[in-house]
């Protein structure tokens, strides 16, 4: 399932090494952390509730905070090719916004 992958990715960005930079391991640290006290809802959950919306592959998630809102900005490859990036509240898992590439 597509967003089990995303969600070992993850994880995986977590783990020590160089592939990753120190921003994408916080990020990932920062999810860990808030999903497991409650902030925020479980990125599977959210993954799910884009894919639902927006069928494909997850490409790439990033946890990012805007006016105070911390939010994931998810992009899915589409099954034509185009891909779309869905920004979800990472506390309610609402949609707050949607682009689709051209």
């Amino acid at each position: 399932m597509p967003f089990l992958r995303a969600a070992v990715v993850l994880l995986l960005l977590v783990l020590p090494g160089p592939a990753f930079a120190d921003d994408d391991r916080d990020d990932a640290e920062r999810a860990s952390r808030g999903a497991r006290a409650g902030e925020f809802l479980p990125f599977a959950r959210l993954a799910r509730t884009a894919l639902d919306r927006y069928p494909g592959k997850i490409v790439e998630a990033e946890l990012d905070e805007d006016d105070g809102r911390v939010l994931y900005e998810i992009r899915i490859l589409r099954p034509d090719g185009r891909v779309v990036e869905v920004e979800l509240d990472a506390r309610t898992g609402r949609i707050l916004d949607v682009d689709e590439d051209d």
